[in-house]
């Protein structure tokens, strides 16, 4: 297996599990919170779509699909087109109330970005300083594994939050 297969197949965990997470969910369901502090469906496939678009983008030096494919005008957020969800406030989070469509639709757009991306990396190419802000500074080998890092952990989450929706 080389780079380029094994960040297509780690990234590809979450494009296989999408569908399941939003299947049958109204937008209420998607929009429900465990607690008024805790994050929706809605927010954590948002957020996690937001991550990987900025993320990876960033590193092949594209613009995102939420501005570029027009998801930032179809979502209709009242936030700045840069939010990507990070530090964001529970008020915000519960600004999030969008459909399973919708949400399916702009992860999926930016999962084939990604995907085309990844699939033209060779081994050296990880090695790479994309952010000179950290230190040590950021290679994209790192910033990949915290992207990969990042969605599957969010993705995650809103598998156990549709638990609770499932038994109410």
């Amino acid at each position: 297996m080389n780079v380029s297969e094994l960040l297509t197949d780690a990234l590809g965990r979450v494009r296989e599990g999408m569908p399941d997470v939003l299947a049958g969910l109204s937008d209420d369901d998607l929009a429900w919170r465990p607690d008024p502090e805790a994050n929706s469906i809605a927010w954590l496939v948002w957020h996690l779509s937001r991550i990987e678009d900025d993320h990876v983008s960033d590193v092949a030096g594209t613009e995102q699909a939420w501005v570029a494919e027009g998801w930032a005008e179809r979502f209709g957020l009242p936030f700045d087109l840069r939010e990507h969800g990070y530090a964001m406030s529970a008020a915000d989070v519960g600004k999030v109330q969008v459909s399973a469509d919708l949400l399916a639709g702009y992860y999926e757009a930016v999962a084939a970005r990604s995907a085309a991306y990844v699939a033209t990396l060779q081994p050296d190419d990880l090695d790479r300083v994309v952010d000179e802000a950290w230190d040590p500074p950021v290679t994209l080998g790192v910033r990949l594994v915290s992207v990969v890092n990042a969605v599957n952990a969010h993705l995650g989450h809103a598998q156990y939050v549709r638990g609770p929706i499932e038994r109410r």
